[in-house]
Parts: structure tokens; C-alpha cells; sequence
């Protein structure tokens, strides 16, 4: 299956991952269907846009919008499925919900494959808070690029606008998604920076 403009994907596990596995037991950590810190968000593709151009393949994993295999309710009650909908395995979405790929280790010469971002997206990691006299537990708008596409450097220090955190959870770290032009500055290292990464991440 081919679409003219938009991704073909399907969902990488299940819908939601409202489980975890804690030792020999499995622990639900959620039973709505509106929560999106528990939609699934990584996916396959199956196919690219016939018109287009674009750096994904099919076969990369992706990490997409939230709202893609997200279920909600409509004003009668009944469940719905997103506009992205086309079968349980198939959902159709457009470049723009797309965040993050890389491609299989298989199709690769090298034996790891990473993330990569596409254009107009960096993938910032954020700073453990060192002034005593903040209560808060990270640096507010400030961190360490981790996923960049092309605008700044992998591994500089940066700020960014204020609201402009989309917050993921990726191969077990906590990012923030920001817009590449949100980025407003680079920072000088000064020796006591500590990426932060909660427990629950």
C-alpha cells in the first residue's frame, strides 16, 4: 500500500503501553485512553509519499505524534480512533508528525544504528539543577543536544524558548523536542553541568 502524500506506518507493539514489567510481575501503570504519556509512539513504516522528498526509507523506525494511534471519545461517548486511522496495522500520517528515525542495523554498515532528526527538529537532553536555592529538579531552558538535524552540533550546550518543550521519552531517556529555530543560543561548557534524567524515565 502507497500513498500519495502521507507515511504509511505501523505501530511498533501494541497501541498503548500502559504496562512495565517490575521482576517476575507486570505492573499497569495506566487504563484511559486519553492519556498520551502512555501512547505508544515508535512505529515502522511501510511505505513514502509517492510526491516528495524525503530521507526515510521504508523499513526505519519512526517516532511520531502522539495523537497518531491515540483513541478518544466523541460527544456521544463512542471511541474513536484517530484521523490516521486506516486499519489496526496501518495508519497513514503526514512528514510533519514525524520526529525521529533510523534504519535497521541490517541495511547499515555499521552494527548500531541511531536517531536521527529530520528537518526543523532537535532533540534536546536536560540539565540536572545545581543552585541550592532552586526547588526545581532540572535548569529551566537549557540542555544538551542529543538528536539534531543539522542546525547546531550533537553534544552543545544550549538554550531555548520558554514553551517550546515537547517532552519524549527515548531508548529510556527523557528529551525535550524543540523546534531547531526556538534555539536561541549556544552555551560554554562550564564543568558542572549533569543531564537529568528521572527515575520513571
Amino acid at each position: 500500500m502507497k500513498s500519495v502524500y502521507n507515511f504509511v506506518v505501523t505501530p511498533k507493539g501494541e497501541r498503548y503501553n500502559n504496562k512495565k514489567k517490575v521482576g517476575g510481575s507486570e505492573l499497569i501503570l495506566n487504563t484511559e485512553i486519553y492519556n498520551h504519556q502512555f501512547v505508544n509512539r515508535t512505529a515502522i513504516v511501510k511505505s513514502i509519499p509517492l510526491i516528495g522528498d524525503t530521507d526515510i526509507l521504508p523499513g526505519d523506525e519512526v517516532i511520531v505524534h502522539h495523537n497518531v494511534f491515540r483513541r478518544w471519545h466523541n460527544v456521544k461517548g463512542i471511541e474513536k480512533n484517530s484521523r490516521s486511522f486506516f486499519d489496526e496495522n496501518t495508519y497513514l500520517i503526514n512528514q510533519d508528525q514525524i520526529f525521529l528515525y533510523k534504519r535497521p542495523t541490517r541495511w547499515s554498515r555499521f552494527k548500531e544504528s541511531w536517531w536521527r532528526a529530520p528537518k526543523g527538529y532537535c532533540f534536546v537532553k536536560p540539565l540536572k539543577a545545581i543552585d541550592q536555592f532552586n526547588i526545581e529538579s532540572e535548569k529551566p531552558l537549557q540542555g544538551i543536544v542529543k538528536y539534531s538535524d543539522g542546525t547546531v552540533e550533537v553534544n552543545e550546550l544550549v538554550g531555548f524558548r520558554p514553551s517550546s518543550e515537547y517532552e519524549f521519552i527515548v531508548d529510556g531517556e527523557r528529551l525535550y523536542r524543540v523546534l531547531s529555530n526556538f534555539i536561541t543560543i549556544k552555551y560554554e561548557y562550564q564543568g558542572d553541568e549533569e543531564e537529568y534524567n528521572p527515575s520513571w524515565a
